[in-house]
């Protein structure tokens, strides 16, 4: 969600924070804003908007003075978007002032609180209540102050603080949402994700839930919230800043469509040896051998990850497995045992409702392990076994490289179960390890077409709705294209079984509507291609997607037709989501649409 990031150092602070919030950009944000110490106390500028707006009013950071400040992007939850409810925020005659990612659930207790207490407020945001409530607690010691007041806050939230009086020092503190400390040769730094810092550092530090840092421009201290000392690591990630950088596309999207042949040999090479996929290290053959059931856990394109290993991991590994929104986990009593094994997806590692019904899956008693693409990121901390994505960065907020990454972890999954298992031959099984050793040469072949996909694009692009079909593992597609498109082009569209059709969706069916059918399951592709030429009998346009070798199965009932190279079925998602997320961002891009930064959405949700 939110982005902050924090500085105390030798520099003027303005622009190196205004540096780091481009770099937070992709976490989604509606208004931005700065706070620095200067001679005078506190002086704060924010702005409703983009980030340009506060770089304009800022003149780029050279009218605020003062060598330790903060910075922060907002994606509102507690008021609508304005310049009163963007942070920095302050509490009481303006000495404290914070920044703030996530929610204060117990905001409306504190602030009847504070209001007895002559307090008065500004804003309708929880942070203002935070601000208020640390200048309350505010004795001489800001370190005490923030203490205080985080054993009485509830809720998942990163805060930065500072106080005018102690015009040298910032604060930090983590409690379930992304937090690090960077070291700089300057000065030193906090923020929300590693991007922000990598233009000046790579030597950081990773804050657990409930730890408060301490930071000045020549040290960083860390403690719990009763003020206990902790000890901890410095650690040098291997992010390079060319990750954060466009490299000469046009979009963070587009650059992240073409890293995914890389993305997804890293992902997976370390699995597979001597042409056999191993994952004893993350999930112990013991235990792998015994899994009663299966559960997916996630959200958004996660989810339908989740979707499409399902029918893969049932059918190689004959295992039961069902996939729940991760919001819903909690709330729908699951039948979950010592024999169940939870699988949660989750691109950050921070998203709220995965790490809640993580927790609630071990308080079942449950085995968890998570697919995750951040290196000590939360959900990864608090499961038991952990396999990483090795994606890389994702800027663009609709993801592209991670979700291929997630699919192909899922695939090694199956695979590894039914190996174990015994429910998949030989033959199969070496074909599909072959495939997937073969799979990044296969996405780079159609990325380099991609133009193919452009004029599809062209003729659809002034469309207000559209509709994707498919069936089995092709459905589960069809649910990421559509979600692609609707992310950043905001053209209604929607998803469907296709055999589903009939039973009232085909209602809306009229002249000129474009109908995506996803073709790549070969044993149901003639009820599919029969349900393209239901909806194209009523006036749709088609466009199939599907294998070189099917094209001539399809292409009658079809007006375009986009082909992918064939590959085993288990993997067809693989290759056939490239093509999807090309026409979605053709669309997009055509429309005018603000690809990386769709309104209203953010990379990152860490609230519930």
């Amino acid at each position: 969600m939110c982005g902050i990031v924090g500085y105390a150092g030798e520099n003027n602070a303005a622009p190196i924070l205004l540096d780091g919030l481009e770099k937070l950009e992709y976490r989604g944000y509606d208004s931005a804003g700065l706070a620095t110490i200067g001679k005078s106390g506190i002086d704060i500028i924010k702005a409703k908007g983009r980030l340009a707006a506060l770089k304009e009013r800022t003149e780029n950071g050279k009218l605020m003075q003062g060598t330790v400040g903060l910075g922060h992007t907002r994606w509102a939850t507690h008021g609508k978007p304005s310049d009163e409810n963007s942070h920095p925020h302050t509490g009481g005659n303006g000495r404290v002032a914070i920044v703030h990612n996530g929610i204060i659930e117990n905001y409306n207790e504190i602030k009847e609180m504070l209001k007895n207490r002559g307090r008065s407020f500004y804003s309708e945001t929880d942070t203002e209540v935070a601000a208020q409530l640390i200048d309350y607690c505010y004795k001489g010691n800001i370190l005490e102050a923030v203490a205080e007041a985080v054993r009485e806050m509830r809720g998942s939230y990163a805060l930065g603080v500072m106080c005018s009086e102690e015009p040298e020092t910032l604060i930090a503190v983590k409690c379930r949402a992304p937090l690090i400390v960077a070291y700089t040769e300057n000065g030193n730094m906090f923020a929300s994700d590693v991007t922000a810092v990598l233009k000046y550092t790579k030597e950081i530090t990773y804050l657990d839930d409930d730890e408060i840092a301490v930071i000045t421009k020549t040290d960083a201290e860390f403690y719990t919230p009763f003020l206990d000392k902790l000890s901890k690591k410095r650690e040098l990630t291997k992010l390079d800043v060319s990750a954060a950088d466009k490299g000469g596309f046009e979009h963070y999207m587009l650059k992240e469509i073409t890293e995914q042949p890389e993305a997804v040999r890293r992902t997976t090479e370390k699995f597979i040896k001597n042409s056999r996929v191993d994952l004893s290290e993350v999930l112990p053959e013991a235990f792998a051998r015994k899994i009663g059931k299966i559960f997916i856990v996630a959200c958004g394109s996660s989810y339908h990850v989740g979707m499409a290993a399902k029918y893969n991991i049932e059918k190689l590994a004959r295992t039961p497995t069902e996939v729940v929104y991760a919001s819903e986990f909690r709330y729908s009593d699951p039948l979950v045992d010592k024999a169940s094994l939870v699988i949660l997806i989750s691109q950050s590692g921070e998203t709220a409702d995965t790490l809640e019904a993580l927790r609630e899956a071990k308080r079942l008693g449950a085995e968890t392990l998570s697919v995750v693409n951040v290196k000590g990121s939360s959900i990864a901390k608090a499961s038991e076994h952990v396999i990483y994505t090795k994606a890389g960065p994702e800027i663009a907020v609709a993801t592209t490289k991670a979700y291929s990454a997630q699919l192909a972890v899922m695939a090694l999954i199956a695979l590894y179960l039914a190996d174990l298992r015994g429910t998949v031959s030989s033959e199969e099984y070496s074909v599909i390890v072959s495939e997937l050793e073969a799979l990044p040469e296969k996405l780079e072949r159609i990325i380099k077409n991609r133009a193919d996909i452009q004029y599809p694009a062209y003729r659809y692009f002034n469309n207000e709705k559209l509709f994707f079909i498919g069936r089995n593992t092709d459905y589960a597609l069809s649910l990421e294209g559509s979600l692609k498109l609707k992310e950043i082009s905001y053209m209604h569209s929607e998803a469907y079984a296709a055999g589903e059709l009939k039973h009232g969706t085909i209602s809306l069916i009229e002249e000129g509507t474009p109908v995506i059918a996803v073709v790549t399951c070969r044993r149901l592709a003639e009820k599919t291609v029969s349900n393209a030429s239901e909806v194209r009998a009523r006036g749709a346009r088609v466009m199939t997607v599907t294998a070189e070798s099917m094209r001539s199965l399809v292409e009658h009932e079809s007006d375009d037709v986009i082909t992918v190279p064939d590959t085993h079925e288990a993997l067809m998602p693989s290759v056939s989501v490239v093509p999807l997320q090309l026409f979605a961002y053709y669309i997009a891009l055509y429309r005018g649409c603000d690809i990386d930064k769709p309104r209203n959405l953010a990379k990152s949700v860490t609230v519930e």
